[in-house]
């Protein structure tokens, strides 16, 4: 995770601060942020949220955090799935407008 300069400012606030992975980081946030509404929401503990996903309780605690530099985004996308969520990635020609990107709606 190393950082660039930029001087226009974008809709991505990681791509201002000039991460050059700023794409990946806002989509595994976004991610991440479902994951932990949905362990709120069952009242899991980072024990049987991690038992049901799957992942250690360590990277649990990340995910609690934002701790994502090693956790890749299709580990998250598996843990959504485990808690009945259903993921989709569609690809399609980017827009002149916005140019080719990485977008996660949650």
């Amino acid at each position: 995770m190393s950082r660039k300069r930029s001087s226009r400012g974008t809709e991505n606030v990681l791509l201002d601060l000039g991460f050059d992975d700023a794409e990946e980081l806002s989509a595994k946030t976004l991610l991440a942020v479902k994951l932990n509404e949905l362990i709120e929401k069952r009242g899991l503990n980072q024990t049987e949220a991690a038992g049901i996903t799957g992942m250690t309780q360590p990277k649990i605690s990340q995910v609690r955090r934002y701790k994502l530099q090693n956790i890749s985004l299709e580990r998250l996308m598996q843990a959504l799935v485990s808690l009945d969520q259903e993921v989709e990635i569609v690809v399609r020609p980017a827009s002149r407008a916005h140019g080719a990107g990485i977008t996660v709606a949650a």
